[in-house]
């Protein structure tokens, strides 16, 4: 009597090259991000596993739903992430999913997967800001670059909110008159022209500049301009 056979989980892949091949071979040697984490939705559990499987065998943490209201339930830690969501489920699609994000400020990345797109889907998705939009079937070493082009964004999307948080925190720091200072000197004002405008001395304003750029961490002018520029200085005057 023959041994029951074991269900094994299938992603809808293309065939690759032999470069590709070989690439996808190397993979487990160039991806390993444990702290990153990658949200798969789809409906269909065979996919959803085998999204998992792949996924899990280069290094990355995983979480799996079947809906996006399972996935919208779940409380996601603050780290690196992005979203591989099917467009067509049941309930809410995929593309409207997005929307909801969008709606919500919730910028994380995402990957659309999909067997029956066309154009119109596919540019609605990249202008809303999807990384990528893959069509099944698709080469695994497609998804996986589109994955690790979704983390780089997210990573740089959270690098610039700190930065932005930082400057604000050390912006708060400043005294009123360092602040009128520094909003006088980043618009190319000399001392004597900002001591004027202030009615103050120059050797005030100089203070002022200086205790400014130390506070604002600013080793340079053209350091100060930039961080007034993110905060919104020169718009505010």
């Amino acid at each position: 009597m023959a041994a029951p056979s074991t269900r094994r989980p299938i992603i809808p892949t293309a065939p690759c090259s032999a470069s590709r091949c070989r690439s996808a071979k190397r993979r487990t040697e160039i991806v390993q991000e444990p702290e990153a984490t990658i949200y798969v939705v789809d409906d269909d559990p065979l996919v959803r596993d085998g999204l998992d499987s792949l996924l899990r065998s280069v290094g990355y943490e995983v979480r799996a739903f079947a809906s996006v209201d399972a996935f919208a339930r779940h409380t996601r830690p603050q780290a690196p992430s992005c979203l591989v969501l099917d467009v067509r489920m049941p309930g809410p699609s995929g593309l409207d999913f997005q929307a909801r994000l969008t709606a919500a400020g919730d910028t994380i990345p995402i990957i659309f997967l999909t067997g029956h797109g066309d154009v119109p889907m596919s540019v609605r998705a990249m202008k809303v800001g999807a990384v990528e939009f893959l069509l099944k079937p698709f080469r695994e070493q497609d998804l996986l670059d589109a994955v690790a082009a979704g983390l780089a964004r997210d990573r740089a999307a959270r690098a610039d909110a700190a930065f932005g948080a930082g400057l604000q925190e050390r912006f708060a720091t400043l005294s009123q008159r360092e602040r009128d200072v520094m909003a006088l000197v980043v618009t190319g004002l000399l001392n004597k022209q900002v001591a004027a405008e202030l009615g103050v001395s120059e050797i005030t304003v100089k203070v002022n500049r200086a205790q400014a750029m130390r506070k604002m961490k600013a080793a340079t002018l053209p350091d100060l301009i930039r961080m007034a520029d993110r905060l919104g200085l020169a718009a505010n005057r």
